[in-house]
């Protein structure tokens, strides 16, 4: 027989071993597709292919290459932006736009560059 103390955490293990299922599922969904970035590379070209760029507003940042860059790091990167936890505007903005698919995307594209590769087209 079950105790009466003991059945409501039975619903509540339930549905915590469930969320936990649903988020693992979740992140193995999101697979990069270095050609699938095509769409959305040119957010990044305009600042990211130009070697010692620094942007001026509103401070001056000297702006990274992200070819070489791992997949990760750059989908953790937008994601960071995306959520606040980076501060830089233009940055904000622009992951803003950008779904976890597209994240994923553009950190296949630039892991499959070099610091010295062409960022308009895939190598």
């Amino acid at each position: 027989m079950i105790s009466m103390k003991k059945l409501p955490i039975l619903p509540f293990l339930l549905v915590c071993a469930g969320m936990v299922f649903a988020g693992l599922a979740q992140a193995d969904e999101i697979k990069g597709n270095a050609a699938a970035a095509n769409a959305k590379v040119w957010l990044c070209v305009g600042c990211h292919s130009i070697p010692d760029y620094r942007a001026d507003y509103p401070l001056v940042y000297k702006v990274p290459m992200l070819g070489g860059q791992s997949a990760a790091y750059i989908a953790s990167s937008l994601a960071a932006y995306k959520k606040g936890e980076r501060k830089h505007p233009t940055m904000r903005a622009i992951a803003g736009s950008l779904s976890d698919q597209d994240m994923a995307n553009l950190g296949e594209y630039y892991a499959a560059q070099t610091a010295s590769s062409p960022t308009n087209k895939l190598k």
